[in-house]
């Protein structure tokens, strides 16, 4: 019980303004033999080879590479704007390299046998329609049928349209004004089915 006992520090352990720093241990580990040593400093007996000359005459031998060379040809480049970077012509784009290759314009394979998997699964799925349209005794119109029926729907439209113009004005009286409505119920019936008509281009229709 009470306080902990702790041993009182030193006084010649006392803070100083700049300790020296612990001197790393030293390492077991023997040198690498295998690194590549440095030549070795030339010695005052050695003498360097002196008194060779060459008979080429520089200037001459340059000027005739440079006569007869053949001429640099400029990078092709590309510049955005008046003042702006230059960039090269090849990476950008507007050479028209990829037109001079063998398959150029050429469907992929891939693309050919995706269009034949398309074209087998819509005719599938038209044979599954048609033979529901059967067991469900069900007609397709043909396209003079449509046809017809389209030219007959019109006609009938212009009958009541006609009949519709000829009211009178004022429609003072109940027979009057019924007439009327029946009127303008019939052109909404016919304008609706002529536009079912013309919106859908196969049409069914069930068997009597």
């Amino acid at each position: 019980m009470g306080p902990a006992k702790v041993d009182v520090p030193s006084p010649k352990d006392f803070l100083q303004k700049r300790p020296k720093a612990p001197k790393p241990a030293l390492s077991d580990k023997k040198p690498d033999m295998n690194v590549a040593k440095k030549p070795p400093v030339p010695r005052r007996s050695d003498h360097p080879i002196m008194g060779i000359q060459s008979g080429k005459n520089f200037i001459n031998t340059n000027a005739a590479d440079v006569i007869m060379g053949v001429a640099k040809k400029p990078k092709p480049i590309y510049v955005d704007r008046r003042t702006g970077d230059r960039h090269g012509l090849e990476l950008s784009g507007l050479v028209p390299k990829y037109i001079n290759k063998k398959d150029y314009g050429i469907i992929p394979d891939y693309i050919c046998k995706r269009n034949e998997d398309v074209k087998k699964l819509q005719e599938e799925y038209d044979s599954y329609v048609q033979a529901n349209l059967k067991k469900a005794a069900m007609k397709r119109l043909s396209d003079e049928e449509r046809d017809t029926v389209l030219q007959g729907l019109k006609k009938n439209w212009e009958e009541v349209h006609k009949e519709f113009q000829s009211l009178s004005v004022f429609i003072d009286s109940l027979p009057k004004k019924v007439r009327k409505e029946r009127l303008e119920a019939e052109m909404k019936q016919l304008e609706h089915d002529i536009g079912v008509i013309e919106k859908h281009k196969v049409i069914y229709i069930a068997n009597k």
